[in-house]
């Protein structure tokens, strides 16, 4: 069981999925999946966060993908954006 840890750019790109419990909902259908949102900027029309995703590397894979299948954007960061 392999542990992963992800940092990637969330972007909710409609006013729509700025609404939407999306997070929750990830959250709910995989609570072994810890997020941290490091940076976040939120309007009525978009939302944009930085997030840090760990846990089992399929589990963190199916939470992005939960998140996907939402209407929500899911890019990779790099490391400094974040930490640095």
């Amino acid at each position: 069981m392999a542990i992963s840890r992800k940092r990637v750019w969330l972007t909710f790109g409609n006013k729509g999925l700025v609404e939407t419990p999306a997070l929750w909902r990830m959250a709910s259908k995989h609570p072994d999946v810890m997020f941290d949102i490091r940076q976040a900027s939120v309007t009525v029309d978009i939302g944009i966060m930085a997030v840090v995703f760990e846990g089992e590397s399929e589990r963190v894979d199916s939470a992005l993908q939960s998140l996907r299948s939402q209407g929500v954007t899911v890019e990779p960061i790099e490391k400094n954006v974040i930490e640095g």
